[in-house]
């Protein structure tokens, strides 16, 4: 019974996936997915009671898990003493870049729908998630460097919000061009470079 079960939710989970891949989420259709894992309608409800749930099921715990990941990076960093924030800037953000990397290679198809297919699931937001935790980082990171002397030119009030916006939707497009893992690492890595001697001439540091 319990192989039984596991069977038919391999099966709606292997048809939903195949099908919000082809057609994004909004125009995935409930009725194909029921049709093509070969199970009725209401074993279907008996797992999952909505299409967004069966969505959930595919990128939930790895969006979690990005999420999380980022959360504790910053929360760690910001702990340090504002000269060793500053001295370990390009390691941590290496790190958090490298490890995420891995994961979204380990876990591809996942983030294909999480980055291109969630638009009408509360998913959709996943990037702007990051952006916000990173604008909130960066004012923090601005105002401890203020507490040690330092500096800064006033900042253009959107700056801060397009740039992390522009970092985060830029990690996520090895994604949306299918690069293969060699590629993206390459291109995060020059990526990663650019956005450091960026913020190191707008904020007049050393990284």
């Amino acid at each position: 019974m319990i192989q039984e079960k596991e069977n038919t939710l391999d099966k709606i989970l292997n048809a939903a996936k195949q099908e919000f891949l082809k057609k994004g989420f909004l125009k995935a259709s409930l009725r194909n997915i029921v049709k093509n894992a070969g199970v009725t309608t209401g074993a279907f409800y008996r797992y999952y009671d909505s299409k967004e749930a069966l969505f959930g099921a595919l990128v939930g715990e790895q969006a979690a898990y990005v999420l999380d990941l980022f959360n504790h990076t910053v929360d760690d960093f910001e702990k340090l003493p504002g000269n060793e924030q500053t001295e370990q800037m390009i390691d941590t953000s290496r790190f958090y870049l490298e490890k995420i990397l891995d994961y979204i290679y380990e876990n591809y198809d996942a983030f294909k729908l999480l980055i291109t297919c969630a638009e009408g699931t509360t998913y959709a937001d996943f990037i702007h998630q990051l952006v916000v935790r990173e604008v909130d980082s960066t004012y923090t990171y601005i105002e401890t460097l203020a507490s040690m002397g330092h500096k800064v030119e006033p900042l253009n009030k959107n700056l801060i919000h397009i740039i992390a916006s522009g970092l985060f939707s830029g990690i996520f497009e090895a994604i949306v061009h299918d690069m293969p893992k060699d590629e993206a690492l390459e291109y995060l890595s020059q990526f990663h470079r650019f956005y450091s001697a960026g913020w190191a001439e707008l904020l007049d540091v050393k990284f």
